[in-house]
């Protein structure tokens, strides 16, 4: 199983470009006499594959999913996954690639321990292209062709025993400023400064944590052609995100108000776009995934904490779109950096969890 995350690790698979590492889990899955399809959305979500959903039928009626995603953040360079004391980490200045190599490696092992003897319950393991810009993958999904009543989908960078029952509806932010280019050291005041306007914009806004649910951020600001000219464009690039659907409008709404202000101070146009990457949800601490979550862990020897996230994962659009998700802890660390690392030991923890789960959903059928 650790020599499997080593080999998918290496596959390069950044959003769009996941047909490589989608083809290797395929046949990999196939080898194994394990069914598996994949589905349309490779266009509507531009990614370089479709979701992949795998099936092994059970012993008893009934299915429980699992649900992980095949693209990564991009990276520049080679993937080198080397082994430290027990610690896969990133052999050079990329990132590792556990979110979410990790737990693809652990469901193809559930798979493939099951594919032989049936397990308990069926399994339906869904592997998601494009998840890491906005959950596109996720969002082309059919529900109505899953048979499982709930699902556990394995993408938290924190350790295990951490059970996701609230995540934030994610709103970004694209304001770009239309100013009056001018030579800077002969005519300044013929310009108009996207720049300043874009500036006053951020100085006015209200940025970091806003209370204990809500945060607001801008990440990128980029413009002008040279130190000696006033310059004529400037783009911002922002978001906020709440537990809370009214916060988070209201959040990224006064960033808006900031932009118009700023523009109009500084005889500026602005173009302000704003989209929504996901939306919220919260599950109840007595929903049957968080029951039997609970209780997996506890096989385990593992105490669960019930946490909120301030992240998003395909949890947010499986749960939005009718099909009750549990976000699970999956003992990675430092994701999407060059410091990115998981231990060999927490794999195959994460791998036992997953049986417990399947016996937990298989006792309540």
């Amino acid at each position: 199983m650790l020599d499997r995350f080593v080999r998918l690790c290496e596959i390069p698979s950044p959003t769009g470009e996941e047909r490589a590492v989608a083809d290797a889990v395929l046949a990999e899955l196939r080898d194994l006499g394990v069914a598996a399809v994949e589905d349309s959305a490779a266009g509507p979500a531009r990614a370089g594959a479709g979701n992949l959903i795998a099936r092994v039928p059970g012993e008893r009626n009934g299915w429980v999913m699992f649900a992980c995603h095949l693209d990564t953040v991009p990276h520049h360079g080679a993937i080198e996954a080397v082994l430290d004391e027990g610690v896969f980490r990133s052999g050079g200045e990329t990132i590792l690639g556990a979110d979410n190599k990790a737990a693809v490696t652990v469901l193809i092992e559930l798979a493939a321990r099951h594919a032989q003897g049936p397990p308990p319950i069926g399994l339906e393991i869904l592997f998601t292209v494009a998840e890491e810009d906005g959950l596109r993958g996720a969002k082309e999904v059919d529900l109505a062709s899953l048979r499982s009543p709930f699902g556990f989908v394995l993408d938290h960078a924190s350790p295990i025993g951490e059970v996701i029952t609230a995540a934030p509806t994610y709103k970004r932010l694209a304001a770009e400023f239309e100013g009056t280019e001018a030579h800077s050291g002969i005519r300044p005041e013929d310009g108009r400064s996207a720049i300043a306007a874009a500036a006053a914009a951020i100085a006015a806004m209200q940025l970091g944590r806003l209370d204990q649910e809500t945060t607001a951020n801008v990440g990128v600001i980029s413009g002008g052609t040279a130190s000696n000219v006033v310059p004529g464009h400037c783009r911002v690039d922002g978001e906020a995100r709440s537990l809370d659907d009214e916060r988070a409008s209201k959040a990224i709404g006064a960033m808006v108000d900031a932009c118009t202000w700023a523009a109009s101070e500084h005889q500026c146009d602005v173009d302000v776009e704003v989209r929504e990457m996901f939306r919220g949800y919260r599950l109840a601490l007595g929903a049957e995934s968080v029951r039997v979550a609970r209780a997996a862990l506890e096989r385990c020897g593992v105490e669960p904490r019930e946490v909120a996230t301030g992240g998003g994962s395909d949890a947010n659009a499986l749960t939005v779109a009718g099909l009750e998700c549990v976000l699970l802890a999956n003992g990675t660390e430092a994701n999407h950096t060059p410091e990115e690392s998981v231990a060999g030991e927490r794999i195959v923890q994460m791998l036992a969890v997953c049986e417990a789960i399947v016996d937990e959903a298989a006792a309540r059928c």
